[in-house]
């Protein structure tokens, strides 16, 4: 396989998670026979359903915080019993599931929430969902909620937080509301969140979705989703075969950036100013970025699942340690 060609192949969706850029994420990491992979969030399966089935000689090792999409995964991979390594951890402690030995052929991390996480209500991570409780965990066991971020954090957090995370203009207006009303009342609600956030809007600049910035910032925060992203993606390709490929799926600018930065400094040569002589910094490239801009989804694709249509896949290859 190559990055422009991929096997027909199936992801076997089932009804959890639709997986997003099946053939594009295959023939990025070109699949190597008796290759090893790593499928840092794991989901539903879908992606790692898809990379045990291009080959049967290929190997992997997944990772998952949440124990719906660990639970899902086992039942979905069942088929390659012996060829996989299921983990239940967060991608970013991908230590605790690889052996110190092993070099991967390829690595994928995949930075969407998955459908079953939106829509199941008691989840607590979707404005659409209005008696669902301020939830967003998406490892249950951590400590900190949404409702603990809303009712607990001081105002100036909260204003960084929707700013940071959320890129919001309105922050401040809409952590007033929030203030304002956790004085009267704790704020333990989906729907109570959404109308607030609507409430600290201008009218004119109100949509269906203006909740939306909030609520990503806010989940961002209770999971930790932008810590240690650069560190994880460094030491990830730092196992890769000479050879082997990354391929790393986006959902918004925030993560983006911080995978764009990373492969654009891996993927340069010396960094000592032009007037010097000779280098004496000793970097050297590591990696090839594969394609000039990052893949998106189909025409086709984002008509079958609307939630591609923010996915941005950039795929690089190690060429030397």
């Amino acid at each position: 396989m190559t990055e422009h060609t991929a096997k027909s192949v199936s992801s076997d969706t089932g009804g959890y998670h639709r997986p997003i850029m099946v053939k594009e994420v295959l023939a990025g990491l070109d699949i190597k026979h008796g290759g090893l992979y790593f499928d840092g969030t794991v989901g539903g399966g879908g992606h790692s359903y898809a990379i045990l089935q291009a080959d049967p000689t290929v190997r992997l090792v997944a990772t998952d915080k949440d124990d719906d999409a660990i639970a899902e995964t086992e039942r979905r991979l069942k088929c390659f019993e012996g060829r996989y390594r299921l983990v239940r951890t967060d991608y970013k402690q991908f230590e605790n599931a690889l052996a110190p030995e092993e070099k991967l052929d390829g690595f994928l991390l995949d930075f969407g929430i998955s459908s079953h996480q939106i829509d199941d209500g008691a989840r607590g991570f979707s404005y659409r969902t209005p008696d669902a409780p301020l939830d967003m965990r998406m490892d249950r066991r951590s400590p900190l909620t949404a409702e603990d971020v809303v009712n607990g954090y001081s105002e100036e957090r909260l204003i960084a937080i929707l700013r940071g995370y959320g890129e919001e203009q309105f922050a401040p207006s809409i952590v007033r509301n929030i203030v304002r009303a956790r004085a009267k009342k704790r704020i333990t609600t989906c729907g109570e969140l959404k109308m607030l956030t609507e409430e600290g809007i201008p009218p004119k600049f109100r949509s269906a979705a203006c909740a939306r910035k909030t609520f990503q910032a806010i989940r961002i925060e209770v999971n930790g989703e932008l810590e240690g992203l650069e560190q994880c993606v460094r030491g990830l390709i730092g196992r890769l075969k000479v050879g082997g490929r990354a391929c790393i799926l986006t959902f918004h600018s925030l993560e983006d950036r911080i995978v764009k930065q990373v492969f654009k400094d891996l993927s340069s040569e010396c960094v000592c100013p032009k007037n010097f002589p000779v280098c004496v910094c000793g970097k050297r490239k590591q990696i090839e970025i594969i394609g000039k801009k990052p893949l998106v989804a189909s025409e086709e694709e984002m008509k079958i699942n609307p939630r591609s249509k923010s996915a941005k896949l950039r795929i690089a290859e190690k060429i030397a340690e």
